[in-house]
């Protein structure tokens, strides 16, 4: 068995971001004549502005974090074999990588937008694939050794509080991790994420559990009603059936949302009167004025135990952040002490 490779970074980067470069939360940041205006207030008022920002400083600090493993991990290998690093890249790394014959050069050339002739670049050119092997050889050899190792990230998204307190949960409120979906009805993106959100509850049962909210972008029309459809549904108990129905039927039209009401067996009246009165727009607008204030700009967005992460989001994406934290709150448990008198496990 290989030894345990432990990486243990930082818990939280809001706590490292803070302690470096934001000003304790009484400091002065600015003066208005008379008025001054202190850290706290800023990250009160304005910290939607500031999670964006944050969560940039994160997928850097991320990328530059996988680098350091990578290079650690090689670092180690070559170690254990006696080897120096480059020894053991030209040895086992690049040992079978061959250069491209005189027609592959020609042919990649031919792809450049480039107004120089080939003998004039066919050096550079030959450099580019050899370094592009390389770095393919080099990501192989690394994820075999990941898979052997023991790697625990603790550095995570920023932080946000969220209120979910008229929000729907699907699962238990205090599961293990809650999800928060910042999403919207008419949204492609959206639409797709929801069959990998699903996988995500049968893989991990009532150790997750999803929260919605509702997003509803202003260049989709129809996605505002569509929320308040569901809304009007949950009223009588049918949010997530209702919710998922949207999700796949892309019916959301008015008339369509009432059709689908009545196809679950819902009191057509009641929710026909809940959807023309707008009886549930306010509670759809109080979850947008959230995510407006989080300083959220498209969906889907997330929230893995109120850390935020957005962009192109599979189901390796997602499950990656609950391993996460499911790591991260195992590592914090105290573990428990074995009496050196105990006897043996059988």
């Amino acid at each position: 068995m290989s030894k345990l490779l432990r990486l243990l970074i930082v818990l939280c980067p809001l706590a490292v971001i803070e302690a470096q470069n934001t000003p304790a939360a009484q400091q002065v940041v600015a003066e208005i004549g008379n008025q001054k205006l202190t850290a706290s207030e800023l990250e009160l008022k304005e910290g939607g502005k500031l999670l964006q920002a944050r969560y940039q400083y994160y997928v850097n600090q991320r990328k530059a974090l996988d680098d350091l493993i990578d290079s650690q991990l090689i670092a180690t290998e070559a170690a254990k074999k006696g080897l120096t690093v480059d020894e053991l890249l030209q040895q086992e790394i690049y040992k079978d990588i061959k250069d491209p014959t005189e027609d592959q050069l020609q042919v990649y050339y031919e792809g450049l937008d480039t107004q120089q002739p080939y003998p004039a670049v066919r050096t550079q050119v030959l450099e580019h694939i050899r370094q592009l092997r390389r770095n393919k050889a080099r990501a192989v050899y690394v994820a075999e050794l990941r898979r052997r190792e023991d790697i625990t990230v603790l550095l995570m998204p920023p932080v946000a509080e969220l209120d979910l307190a008229s929000t729907y949960v699907d699962g238990k409120r205090d599961a293990e991790i809650i999800l928060v979906e910042f999403a919207d009805y008419e949204c492609p993106y959206c639409e797709k994420v929801q069959e990998h959100l699903l996988q995500l509850k049968r893989d991990y049962g009532d150790k997750v559990a999803i929260a919605y909210k509702d997003f509803p972008l202003p260049m989709h029309p129809r996605a505002e009603k569509a929320a308040e459809g569901a809304r009007c549904a949950g009223e009588q108990g049918k949010f997530w059936a209702f919710h998922n129905i949207l999700y796949t039927s892309r019916a959301l039209n008015a008339e369509q949302l009432k059709a689908q009401a009545r196809a679950l067996g819902l009191d057509g009246q009641r929710f026909d009167q809940c959807l023309d009165s707008g009886a549930t727009a306010q509670a759809v607008k109080k979850d947008l004025d959230e995510g407006v204030a989080l300083g959220l700009t498209g969906t889907p967005s997330f929230f893995v135990n109120g850390h935020f992460f957005s962009g192109a989001v599979d189901y390796a994406a997602l499950k990656q952040m609950v391993d996460q934290q499911l790591a991260v709150m195992m590592k914090s448990k105290p573990q428990p002490s074995l009496s050196k008198t105990a006897a043996p496990q059988q």
